[in-house]
């Protein structure tokens, strides 16, 4: 077995609302998966029902080749889109408290508790009261509760939101620790950029339905996938608009950005441009993970207008 979850055609309604629409996912063991899409896109409801928490009304959800339930649960981590702590206690004491909950050893517990303290630059805080830490730290004490107990899977929802810059790349490289000692990772996320970092795979949602699934490799490459040519010149931008090879352009007045058409190559269209214009920049910027989602929605008129991370 290849997969640490699978999901066959999970269907999710309230009332007349359907949240999650005929859903099926293949998340490879060990791998880091995202799990991406505008906020009510559907994302927080899926994970849901991999905890069990509600149930789907159509489908399956195997955790690790089980059906999941309270079964699987001590085989998971999980830190759930709504954050909180229990404020009176110190942090090492509730860390520990979440890491025998799972039935683990305690004094196992407690060596990897410090470890993860350290590593996230809280062990001076280990004997404070969680009421005494920043938001941000209490994030970071939340995080590590939720990977204490070593999971095999860690489901991880909006782990980024409410962090600042510093500790946005402290849990991005606990993640990338984490797949490094085999664990799988889901993660969903409305930031495009740090999924793009982060996962091997991503699955892109919208309305309760899949828009793109695959190997990140395969979404860049993707038919929806254009480059763009970045053009900075000196001279007519007439030489550039009525080229033969360009599909479309935005004219955003110091530079071109260019699509060209199918078969056409940059080298081709630069080789048209030389001894025509004096050309100061010629860059072919590969589509955003942020982009291709847009275009992928909304279409490609929207990717030129839409901010460059989705948060609608």
């Amino acid at each position: 077995m290849n997969n640490a979850l699978v999901l066959t055609k999970v269907v999710k309604r309230y009332g007349d609302f359907t949240a999650v629409n005929g859903i099926s996912l293949n998340v490879p063991k060990g791998s880091v998966y995202g799990f991406l899409g505008p906020n009510g896109a559907g994302k927080t409801t899926t994970i849901r029902m991999i905890m069990n928490i509600t149930k789907p009304d159509e489908g399956s959800i195997k955790v690790f080749g089980q059906t999941s339930g309270e079964e699987t649960k001590a085989r998971i981590g999980y830190l759930p889109e709504e954050r909180g702590v229990y404020k009176k206690m110190k942090v090492l004491d509730l860390i520990q408290y979440f890491g025998r909950l799972k039935g683990k050893d305690p004094k196992q517990i407690r060596t990897r508790a410090l470890e993860l303290l350290d590593s996230l630059e809280l062990s001076k805080w280990a004997g404070s009261k969680c009421q005494d830490l920043s938001k941000g730290m209490q994030q970071k004490v939340q995080f590590i509760s939720t990977i204490v107990h070593e999971p095999e899977l860690v489901i991880l929802d909006e782990p980024f939101s409410g962090l600042d810059p510093v500790n946005v790349e402290v849990v991005k490289d606990m993640i990338l620790e984490l797949r490094r000692r085999g664990t799988t990772v889901l993660f969903s996320t409305h930031i495009m950029d740090q999924a793009e970092k982060l996962c091997d795979s991503v699955v892109l949602i919208n309305r309760g339905e899949i828009v793109i699934d695959g190997p990140l490799s395969e979404v860049k490459s993707s038919s929806v996938a254009e480059e763009a040519i970045i053009v900075e010149y000196d001279g007519s931008g007439d030489l550039i608009s009525q080229n033969t090879r360009v599909a479309r352009m935005n004219d955003f007045g110091k530079y071109m950005e260019v699509y060209l058409k199918p078969g056409s190559t940059p080298q081709e269209f630069l080789s048209d441009l030389v001894g025509k214009v004096s050309v100061r920049r010629f860059e072919v910027r590969h589509p955003t993970l942020n982009e291709i989602f847009i275009r992928s929605v909304r279409g490609e008129d929207a990717a030129a207008t839409l901010p460059e991370e989705v948060t609608v």
